[in-house]
């Protein structure tokens, strides 16, 4: 049984227009002139999508989205929109339209629409990327992300440093009818400034000193999937610019490339640092913010999350212990205890890097308090400093561990016994930090 598009447009040509392409597409449907009549024959079908003008003669298609997200919060809802009429069109998505097309319709545009929104799963789906928690937050937080994974709308996702932005963007991206496409994240802060519109929207051949061969950009990577830019906030004005081009128009050109090229891509971005209070600034485009901006989501930070953090504990070293191909490993609750009561400024990401050390550095089977090592308050405070300058505290660390243990195996001609116990550890614990760190 094909798919029933329901069509609500008072234009006879509009109608016409896109029940040929529902039906060109080996789709059913029906159609309305008014919401009036939409909403008896949704009364009386099981419509997939409902495909809805802005403005009717018996009401607005905007608050129409809101209705059926009410009554209907399974159909995804689709708006066709005037040309300029862009900020109404956002204000659909904020109300819950799946997505949207402008006028004159774009048709190739609408077909891409209507094979998404069908694609849409009747229950939310599970996914290997989930959250673990069980506070009030955690569950709010979930709700919202299933609902966000029903739409194409761009999401902003906030939060500070550690708390798992990126994981909240998979979920989003799993749980919806992109699932099967590319999730491509990409660190806006780790690409040059001078490479930055060939990393995005890629180059052709002899288009620039280097380009030796064509190469497809982020944009072209991620189509019909889902781009997730990380720390958004660093991107340059000059790539804003492009960037809120490619987003509004669906299209791209590479660097050296005669004509646009059409994508498909659900944008999700994210950013530890006030990305408001920048625009005020005038660091940000208002205009860009206002098209990532659609739907924000945060993402709160592991210490209002409770007990949560027990949780968390045992599903890292639970994960780690696989990882590593360890037999058994418990922890002692003195351990659990002062973890607890530690406000955690690097939230998960923090909890995370203290509990491989204390698996590194404990001594037979069991982690004990003395194996958990917390920064002091000065320490954790720097640890936040730092998180917010984008310094990163556990790579400096790890570069001082791995200088102290390969000159400790060059002293002991790599004798990892030998080794192991100049440097006050058990050889079980140097094997696993030879694997961690890469030495061979």
């Amino acid at each position: 049984m094909s798919a029933l598009i329901l069509i609500i447009d008072d234009e006879p040509d509009i109608r016409e227009l896109l029940q040929i392409t529902v039906q060109r597409m080996g789709l059913d449907c029906i159609c309305a002139d008014s919401l009036g009549s939409a909403r008896k024959l949704l009364g009386c079908n099981r419509v997939d999508l409902c495909l809805t003008d802005m403005k009717l003669p018996d009401g607005d298609g905007v608050e129409f989205v809101k209705e059926i997200q009410q009554q209907y919060p399974a159909l995804p809802t689709a708006v066709i929109s005037a040309h300029g009429s862009i900020d109404t069109a956002i204000q659909a998505l904020k109300n819950g339209a799946f997505d949207f097309v402008t006028k004159p319709v774009d048709l190739s545009q609408l077909r891409i629409l209507i094979e998404n929104a069908i694609k849409l799963p009747s229950s939310i789906p599970a996914s290997n990327n989930e959250i673990i928690g069980e506070s009030e937050d955690i569950h709010e937080l979930k709700a919202t992300i299933n609902k966000l994974s029903r739409s194409q709308a761009p999401v902003y996702i906030s939060g500070e440093s550690g708390t798992g932005k990126e994981l909240v963007a998979r979920m989003i991206h799993d749980k919806g009818s992109r699932s099967s496409a590319s999730f491509v994240p990409v660190n806006c802060g780790a690409i040059p400034h001078d490479l930055m519109e060939s990393e995005f929207f890629g180059h052709m051949k002899g288009s620039f000193t280097g380009a030796i061969t064509d190469k497809a950009g982020l944009f072209h990577t991620a189509n019909n999937g889902t781009l997730f830019l990380d720390e958004v906030a660093d991107l340059p004005q000059s790539i804003q610019v492009k960037l809120l081009r490619a987003i509004q128009e669906k299209k791209i050109r590479p660097i050296g490339a005669q004509r646009e090229i059409p994508i498909d891509v659900r944008i999700l971005s994210a950013t530890h640092k006030n990305l408001a209070q920048l625009v005020e600034q005038g660091v940000f485009r208002q205009d860009l913010f206002y098209r990532i901006n659609v739907i924000e989501i945060n993402v709160p930070p592991l210490r209002q999350r409770g007990n949560d953090i027990v949780l968390l504990i045992k599903y890292i070293l639970d994960t780690l212990i696989k990882i590593h191909s360890i037999n058994h490993i418990e922890i002692e609750e003195a351990a659990i205890s002062k973890l607890v009561n530690y406000s955690f400024p690097g939230n998960v990401r923090e909890l995370e890097n203290i509990l491989e050390r204390a698996l590194t550095l404990c001594n037979g089977e069991k982690i004990t308090s003395e194996d958990v090592n917390l920064p002091t308050e000065n320490n954790a405070s720097n640890i936040q400093k730092a998180s917010e300058k984008e310094a990163s505290l556990d790579s400096y660390l790890v570069d001082i561990e791995k200088k102290k243990i390969i000159d400790a195996l060059e002293k002991n001609k790599w004798n990892k016994t030998a080794t192991a116990k100049q440097l006050g550890i058990s050889f079980r614990a140097l094997r696993y930090r030879l694997e961690k760190l890469g030495i061979d």
